[in-house]
């Protein structure tokens, strides 16, 4: 069996609620990790942590920017990047902020979202070139000029289980409008807003079809992002999220059923009032449950069962403590919810430069000395009472 056809086994084993041989791990991480991990570790400048701790899932994001144009450079100084991207998004980078600062929208009005054309989903460019895009490009650093997205799952297809990914309405509306306006809209006219979603979600419908044709069967599944809450809970009512979201979550988890794949959700914050709707739109995994946000894998294990799985909740708080000690409490106490499988082994959202790399190695050995089946969880381990089914 190869590398990628055993990684891929023990991902989707956990995922149908299997116990695979041991419990599968996935990561993000922050480029100031990365930028630690070459000054710490012996590494060159290509590397890679994927490669280098031999994780078990990568996750690969086409162009989902609503025009395939490019990025725009406006201003390229050390002290200030500004750039404006295919969602006409103006967004400003600087050294001293990790997280990109949204500057304006060019889409803002309800007659300007009405009016707004789609470049084709489907367009090989979005799979096939290297252009530069929003999602892929701009964040906590300027990446410009990456590899097509069929050259990216092909780099990996061979070692890893590989997931594409493709935003939901909330995630995609917000990057074109803003989210605080997105916000107002919902209050000011949500059959209007309603109306634009459905445009979305056709649009997110043709991105999941293409990048799944584009791939050419090196898919195992998709990762859907879509943030609709934070740590205190949703941040609109669920019956808004009901009304709006839901129709056009179900059309895309179809879509990624219809191609025999597996669908996990990857939303921050605290969205447990929705999740038994998650799992009605067909939902297979949740990630990244914050510990932050008042989430306990365990907890959610117990009372969801096998309705469905779980990715994540590794406190990146503890890790960022460095302390040993409090690290193998943490992972060794979560990997109670891998037993009967569902559960993918990943930190509460991404690893930060707080954590440091001999920190990070010393979680994967945890991962996989303690993670393998049976489980040896030592004075962590828990009975893990809960619905069967």
């Amino acid at each position: 069996m190869s590398k990628a056809s055993e990684k891929t086994e023990r991902v989707l084993k956990a995922l149908a609620h299997e116990e695979p041989d041991r419990v599968p791990v996935g990561e993000f991480f922050w480029s100031g990790f990365l930028q630690r991990c070459r000054a710490e570790l012996d590494v060159d400048d290509a590397f890679d942590p994927y490669r280098y701790w031999d994780l078990d899932l990568i996750v690969i994001t086409p162009n989902m920017d609503p025009k395939v144009s490019g990025i725009e450079v406006l201003e390229n100084t050390p002290q200030r990047q500004v750039v404006k991207t295919g969602y006409g998004a103006t967004i400003l980078r600087s050294p001293e902020c990790p997280m990109p600062s949204f500057l304006e929208f060019e889409t803002q009005t309800f007659e300007q979202m009405e009016a707004l054309e789609f470049d084709d989903p489907k367009d090989p460019r979005r799979y096939y070139e290297a252009i530069d895009d929003q999602i892929n490009s701009v964040g906590d650093q300027l990446n410009l000029g990456l590899p097509s997205f069929v050259d990216r799952v092909n780099a990996y297809a061979d070692d890893f289980c590989v997931f594409g990914s493709v935003c939901e309405a909330q995630e995609q509306m917000w990057r074109i409008i803003g989210p605080e306006n997105l916000y107002y809209k919902m209050a000011e006219a949500p059959d209007r807003l309603e109306r634009f979603a459905e445009r979305v979600g056709e649009f997110l419908v043709g991105i999941v079809e293409g990048q799944i044709a584009a791939a050419g069967g090196k898919l195992a599944g998709l990762y859907v992002w879509g943030d609709v809450a934070c740590t205190q809970g949703m941040l609109f009512s669920p019956e808004l999220w009901r009304r709006i979201h839901k129709p056009q979550l179900k059309r895309i988890c179809d879509a990624i059923h219809a191609a025999g794949l597996k669908v996990i959700y990857h939303g921050c914050g605290n969205a447990l009032p929705i999740y038994d709707e998650l799992i009605e739109c067909g939902v297979d995994c949740y990630n990244t449950l914050e510990a932050k946000a008042g989430l306990d894998v365990v907890e959610l294990k117990r009372r969801f069962g096998q309705r469905l799985a779980f990715n994540g909740n590794i406190n990146i708080q503890v890790l960022e403590t460095n302390d040993r000690d409090q690290v193998r409490a943490e992972v060794l106490r979560k990997l109670n919810a891998a037993k009967g499988g569902g559960f993918i082994a990943q930190s509460d959202h991404s690893i930060s430069s707080r954590v440091a790399p001999s920190t990070y190695d010393y979680v994967v050995e945890l991962l996989r000395e303690r993670g393998r089946y049976p489980l040896q969880l030592d004075e962590f381990d828990e009975t893990m009472l809960g619905p069967a089914t």
